[in-house]
C-alpha cells in the first residue's frame, strides 16, 4: 500500500511539473496542447481502478449543498471513493469549493469535479429566452450574452453549462421551442456558433470563460404531436438538411461537450444510438470532446423497451455515450458488464480518457479551485452594468407585430390604463430555465412603465382578470416558484375594475399571454391561443373603443387571429429577462425602435402546424395567395395556406423600402461566387434598425428543394431620409445540400434569390450555377 501510494503521489508530482512546465504554451485548446494533455491523462488513467474509472462517468444532480454538507452526504461519500466525476445544479463559491475540496483532499487520486449548472439565457443577470433572443438577429449581441453569462456564472463556481440548445423546431405546440433559435437551419447555425464562442472564449483555460454543451443531439425539437419526449421519426435527407446543421456548427465551433437527446432515432434512443454517438458525430463530423446523457436518459432506454439497466448502460457505452448523468447505470452495472465482456477496458479507457482531458482543457488539474474566488462572486455577478446591458438585449428581442394609426410609440406623459394577469408579476419576467435568476430582483412591466413614463403620466393598473378560468390549469402553469396569485373576487368583478380604470384612460396596454411555464419542458400545449379568460378581457377593453395595446407574453408562437384584428397594436415582447419592465417600456415610449423579427412562423390555425416557411412544393401547389379555396389542390377548406406573420416579420416605428437589387453577375462556376446588393431606404419619421435578409431558391434538384431557404441576412442600422447600400455575397458552398446519396452537392442549374424584410416578401432576381 505504502509503495501504491508513493506511486500516486510521484505521479501527481510529475503532472503537476508537466502543466507548470507547459503552461506559458498552452493558451488555446490546440492540436499541440492536445498532445501535451494525452500524457497528462493517460498518467492518471494508469494509476486508476476500474471502480475509479467509472465513477468519472457519474454525474449525479447534488441540488443545493450547504457549506459542510459534503463531508456527510452519500454524495460525499462517493466522492471520496473516486466514485463521481462532476456535479450540477450547485450554487455558490462555498458550496463548490467545500465539495471540491472533499474531492481533492479526500479521494485516492485528487482528481477534481466538473460543476455543471442549467445556464440558458444568463445567470443571475438573465437574457430574453433563446427563441426571443434569437429574434434579434444580432449575432455579435448574442455571443456578449453567452459571455456575461459565463462571466457571471464562473464567478459562482460554475464551469461548464447546458447550453446552447440548437434543436430546429417547426413545431409550436413543443414546449420547449422557447429554449431554441426557432425553425431555420442557416439562422440556427449562426446562434449556435455565437453562443459556443461566447461561452467558450478563445482559451478555456481562463477562469470567465466555461465549457459549453449543444444539446439535444439529436432531433429533439421534431416529436410527434408536438408532445415532449416523444417518437421523432424522418429521413436522412431532411436530418442532414433542415435539423443537424446547427448541431455541427457548434461541433466546427469547437463546443467542448454534447448532450444526447431523450427522443429515438431510426427506432433507437439517442443516447444509445452508435450511428448517432459515433458514426455521425465522431467519425463523419471530428468531434473529440465527451458526450452526456441528459436526465436519467440512462435509465429511461429501459421504458424505451430496449433492455434492463445493465443492457442500457452497456449499449450506451458501447454508442459513444461518456457519461452518466443522474441514472447511476454506469456506476452500478458497468464492472459487471465488463466481466462479462459485455463492454471492454478500451471502450471505457476512451470514456475516461474524454472526461479527464476536458478537465485539463479547464485548468483543473492545475488549479482545481480556480473557479472559487469570493471576490469575483461578490464583484462581478449581477451588477448594475450588467442589468444595464440585460435592458438592452431585451428591447433589440421584441417584435411588432401590429401598429395601426402609428399608436405606438406613446407619448410619456399618457394616461395609461395597464391591465392584466402578466402585468404585475417580477417571477414571470425571466422565462423558464430561468434557474440562477433572483426572480424578486426582476422588473415587472408595471414598474418599468411607472420607472420610465414622465412624472405627470397617469398610470392606472387593474389585473382585470386570472391568468386562466381553470383553477387547477393555472396551478401547473405557474409551478416552480412563478405563481400568479389567484384574486377570489368574480371574473365580472375583475373585468369591470379594468373598465373603471379604461374609461379614465387615453390607452390601454393589455399584458396578456402565458405565464413563463406554459412553455419549456414538459410543457406542450394541444391549444396554443391565449387563455379565455384573458381572451374575454380583452375583447371587453376592446369594446370600450379606447386604443388597445397588447403586450404579449409567450414562449412560444401563438394563434392570434382574433388579437391580431381586434387590437390596435401588437407588441411580443417574449419573456425578457431581468430587466423585462424596463425594456418593455423603452419600446413602448419610444426610446428604443423594436428591430426583431420573428424566427419562428405564427400560423392561423394549430391545424396548420408544422408550419414553417421553407417548405417544399407539392404537385398540386395552390394557385393564388388570397386564401381562395381551389378543389384538387394543396390546401385547407376552413383556413388559407398562409401564416398569420412569417418567418422573418418584424414591423418597426419608421418604414423600410427596397430598391435597385443588382446582381454582380448571372451566372457563376464552381469555384466562383457573386454579389448581391440591395438599396434600403428609411422613408419614415424615425432612426431604426432593419434585418435585410437574403433567401434562395433552387428550381431544379435531384432531390426536391424548398420554396426559399435563408442564406444571409444584415442587421443595419439607418437613419431617417437615409439610403444604404447592403451587399451578400454567394459562393458555391451556400448553394449546396445533401442529395439522396448525402453527398454534399451544388448542382449546377437556374436559382431565384429574394432579398427582403421577411420571408413573403422581396425583391427578386435569378443567377445559374453552370459546370
Amino acid at each position: 500500500m505504502k509503495q501504491i501510494n508513493t506511486q500516486i503521489t510521484f505521479a501527481i508530482i510529475v503532472i503537476t511539473g508537466l502543466i507548470v512546465s507547459c503552461k506559458n504554451q498552452e493558451t488555446n485548446i490546440s492540436n499541440n496542447s492536445d498532445s501535451i494533455i494525452s500524457v497528462k491523462v493517460d498518467s492518471i488513467l494508469n494509476l486508476m481502478t476500474v471502480e475509479e474509472k467509472i465513477g468519472q462517468l457519474n454525474l449525479p444532480s447534488a441540488g443545493q449543498f450547504t457549506t459542510g454538507q459534503a463531508k456527510n452526504s452519500d454524495i460525499g461519500a462517493k466522492i471520496e471513493k473516486g466514485l463521481v466525476g462532476g456535479l450540477f445544479n450547485i450554487k455558490s463559491v462555498a458550496s463548490i469549493r467545500d465539495i471540491q475540496k472533499t474531492a481533492i483532499e479526500k479521494s485516492r487520486l485528487k482528481i477534481p469535479l466538473i460543476f455543471g449548472m442549467d445556464v440558458i439565457h444568463g445567470y443571475e443577470t438573465t437574457f430574453p429566452i433563446p427563441l426571443g433572443l434569437s429574434c434579434s438577429w444580432d449575432m455579435e449581441l448574442i455571443k456578449k450574452t453567452a459571455q456575461m453569462a459565463a462571466q457571471e456564472a464562473t464567478a459562482d463556481g460554475i464551469n461548464w453549462t447546458f447550453s446552447p440548445m440548437v434543436d430546429i423546431s417547426r413545431d409550436p405546440r413543443w414546449g420547449r421551442v422557447s429554449e431554441g433559435s426557432g425553425e431555420d437551419p442557416f439562422l440556427g447555425s449562426q446562434i449556435a456558433k455565437a453562443m459556443v464562442l461566447g461561452y467558450q472564449g478563445d482559451d478555456l483555460t481562463k477562469n470567465n470563460t466555461m465549457m459549453a454543451c449543444v444539446k439535444h443531439f439529436a432531433l429533439y425539437g421534431a416529436p410527434e404531436g408536438g408532445r415532449d419526449y416523444n417518437t421523432v421519426d424522418m429521413s436522412r435527407v431532411r436530418m442532414y438538411n433542415e435539423y443537424l446543421p446547427p448541431y455541427k456548427a457548434a461541433i466546427d465551433a469547437g463546443v467542448g461537450s454534447v448532450m444526447a437527446s431523450f427522443n429515438e432515432i431510426d427506432g433507437i434512443p439517442a443516447t444509445g444510438n452508435k450511428w448517432l454517438l459515433t458514426d455521425l458525430l465522431r467519425e463523419q463530423w471530428g468531434f473529440n470532446g465527451f458526450v452526456v446523457s441528459d436526465y436519467t436518459g440512462v435509465e429511461e432506454m429501459m421504458y424505451h423497451g430496449v433492455g434492463d439497466l445493465q443492457q442500457v448502460s452497456a449499449q450506451s457505452l458501447n454508442a459513444g455515450l461518456d457519461m452518466d448523468m443522474v441514472s447511476e447505470g454506469f456506476l452500478t452495472t458497468l464492472k459487471k458488464s465488463l466481466d462479462e465482456g459485455k463492454i471492454s477496458m478500451e471502450t471505457l479507457n476512451a470514456a475516461v480518457r474524454r472526461i479527464l482531458t476536458a478537465k485539463y482543457q479547464l485548468g483543473l488539474f492545475d488549479d482545481p479551485f480556480k473557479y472559487c474566488d469570493d471576490n469575483r462572486a461578490k464583484t462581478e455577478v449581477f451588477t448594475k452594468e450588467n442589468r444595464a446591458f440585460a435592458r438592452q438585449v431585451a428591447s433589440q428581442s421584441m417584435v411588432l407585430l401590429k401598429n395601426d394609426n402609428d399608436i405606438l410609440p406613446l407619448k410619456k406623459s399618457a394616461k395609461i390604463a395597464l391591465v392584466g394577469p402578466l402585468a404585475y408579476t417580477k417571477e414571470n419576467m425571466a422565462g423558464t430555465w430561468s434557474v440562477g435568476t433572483p426572480h424578486d430582483q426582476s422588473i415587472s412591466l408595471l414598474e418599468g412603465i411607472k420607472d420610465v413614463a414622465d412624472e405627470n403620466a397617469t398610470i392606472l393598473y387593474a389585473k382585470g382578470s386570472n391568468l386562466s378560468y381553470d383553477k387547477d390549469f393555472e396551478k401547473i402553469a405557474t409551478m416552480f416558484g412563478r405563481e400568479i396569485p389567484r384574486d377570489g373576487r368574480t371574473d365580472e368583478q375583475l373585468r369591470q375594475e379594468a373598465l373603471s380604470i379604461a374609461a379614465k384612460s387615453d390607452v390601454i396596454v393589455a399584458a396578456i399571454g402565458e405565464s413563463s411555464e406554459m412553455s419549456g419542458e414538459s410543457s406542450s400545449r394541444s391549444d396554443i391561443s391565449i387563455p379565455q379568460a384573458q381572451k374575454d378581457l380583452l375583447q371587453a377593453l376592446v369594446k370600450t373603443g379606447k386604443p388597445v395595446i397588447v403586450v404579449l407574453f409567450n414562449g412560444r408562437a401563438l394563434v392570434l387571429n382574433e388579437e391580431s384584428k381586434s387590437a390596435t397594436a401588437i407588441l411580443d415582447v417574449w419573456f425578457s429577462g431581468s430587466e423585462s419592465g424596463h425594456a418593455i417600456a423603452d419600446v413602448l415610449f419610444g426610446d428604443v425602435n423594436p428591430s426583431g423579427k420573428l424566427t419562428s412562423t405564427f400560423p392561423r390555425s394549430v391545424g396548420q402546424i408544422p408550419l414553417y416557411y421553407n417548405h417544399k412544393n407539392t404537385g398540386r401547389p395552390l394557385g393564388n395567395k388570397e386564401g381562395k379555396f381551389e378543389k384538387f389542390k394543396t390546401n385547407y377548406m376552413d383556413v388559407r395556406n398562409e401564416p398569420l406573420f412569417p418567418f422573418g416579420f418584424g414591423l418597426s416605428y419608421t418604414k423600410f423600402d427596397y430598391s435597385n437589387l443588382k446582381l454582380s453577375a448571372n451566372q457563376i462556376n464552381s469555384d466562383g461566387d457573386i454579389e448581391i446588393s440591395v438599396d434600403v431606404t428609411n422613408s419614415g419619421n424615425y432612426d431604426g434598425k432593419e434585418v435585410v435578409q437574403l433567401y434562395i431558391r433552387d428550381l431544379v434538384g435531384t432531390v426536391t428543394r424548398p420554396v426559399k431557404e435563408l442564406k444571409g441576412f444584415q442587421k443595419v442600422e439607418i437613419k431617417k431620409g437615409e439610403i444604404k447600400t447592403v451587399t451578400f455575397k454567394l459562393t458555391v458552398e451556400d448553394l449546396k445540400f445533401y442529395n439522396y446519396d448525402l453527398d454534399f452537392i451544388a448542382e449546377p442549374g437556374d436559382f431565384e434569390v429574394f432579398v427582403g424584410t421577411n420571408s413573403d416578401t422581396g425583391l427578386k432576381a435569378q443567377f445559374e450555377l453552370v459546370k
